[in-house]
């Protein structure tokens, strides 16, 4: 009988994705029979990118429930980063007296409530997005309000269906992560929300937002650190310690694919647009002119110790029970394995 590993990824900008529509991921049986198939393939219809603690498989995504997983005592390691900068905007009404973020003193800033999920990602995202904001202007979290919003489960994907165009077009914040909280902001519940990305971007146009801040493109790689930067690539201890060459196969040609994506950088904003369910307008205007060159896959210890402050300020706020050393999650020997062969 042929065993089967799976890998999954997140709805995001990653080579793991751009790999998979190249079509270079098909499930090619190795010479031990062994084979890494899609998720999504393996068990249609379900929430891949939930499946955080999945034995014998492969993940790329954001680093909140990777990091949450390894907190929850999963065997899982590290092998390799992508670092896709995008907007991270703090945005506000345009009649509501906010132009800077010093303006937010004082003021109510919404964060998601998700408390169905395992793991709030979008608001352990938000909280990471405001305090750095607030940061990069030398204040801190004690001189706002924090509110919280109920995010009801918004029917972005079914089996990773979206919305029919007509459907959007009629409804088009049906669909879209932000929903609750940008209903928040008009209703005058909050002065100020988070979003990020080509949704957070069209959430802020559709609802005619002014954007207070976007620190997404922020000089100091340490005020862009968020959930998406950046993204860790993970896999089962056990697929690693057993599959060592599968892992690195696997691996070359994720980055590979990051090689490929420099040079097609139209073919690469059609993939991502795929990816992200967002049009090829939002997504330009989300991760810049430049993201074909940078969904190249590293180990770069800026990377790392991103990582592991990130991993710190999830402990922090409670949002992972038990601390982990990041440097340890990390095993270098694929990625060292993969750049040995290209050389």
């Amino acid at each position: 009988m042929t065993d089967t590993i799976s890998f999954a990824r997140s709805p995001v900008p990653t080579p793991l994705g751009i790999a998979v529509h190249l079509g270079w991921l098909s499930g090619e049986h190795s010479s031990d029979g062994m084979a890494i198939k899609s998720l999504h393939e393996l068990r249609p219809g379900e929430r891949a990118h939930s499946e955080y603690t999945l034995r014998n498989s492969l993940r790329q995504g954001g680093s909140v429930p990777a990091i949450w997983a390894r907190g929850c005592g999963a065997d899982t390691r590290v092998i390799g980063l992508s670092w896709v900068d995008e907007s991270q905007l703090l945005i506000t009404r345009a009649d509501a007296g906010i132009a800077t973020v010093r303006d937010l003193r004082g003021r109510r800033i919404g964060l998601p409530s998700r408390p169905y999920e395992a793991i709030d990602i979008f608001r352990a995202t938000a909280l990471r997005g405001v305090c750095n904001a607030l940061l990069s202007e030398g204040l801190v979290l004690s001189e706002v309000e924090l509110v919280d919003i109920a995010a009801a489960q918004v029917p972005v994907s079914s089996g990773g269906v979206q919305p029919a165009p007509r459907e959007r077009a009629l409804a088009p914040m049906l669909w879209n992560d932000y929903a609750a909280e940008c209903v928040a902001l008009l209703r005058g519940d909050v002065d100020a929300i988070y979003v990020k990305g080509a949704q957070g971007l069209e959430a802020a146009h559709l609802i005619g937002a002014r954007t207070v801040i976007d620190i997404g493109f922020h000089p100091d790689p340490m005020i862009r650190n968020n959930n998406g930067t950046p993204r860790p690539l993970t896999v089962s201890g056990s697929v690693l310690a057993q599959h060592p060459d599968l892992v690195a196969g696997f691996l070359q040609l994720v980055a590979q694919a990051g090689d490929w994506a420099r040079s097609h950088p139209a073919e690469t904003l059609h993939y991502v647009s795929q990816e992200t369910a967002s049009p090829e307008e939002w997504v330009h205007r989300a991760y810049g002119d430049k993201l074909h060159r940078h969904l190249g896959i590293d180990l770069h210890p800026q990377s790392i110790q991103a990582l592991a402050a990130f991993k710190d300020f999830l402990l922090e706020w409670g949002f992972i029970a038990q601390d982990f050393d990041v440097w340890d999650w990390v095993d270098a020997t694929p990625y060292k394995l993969v750049t040995s062969r290209s050389r």
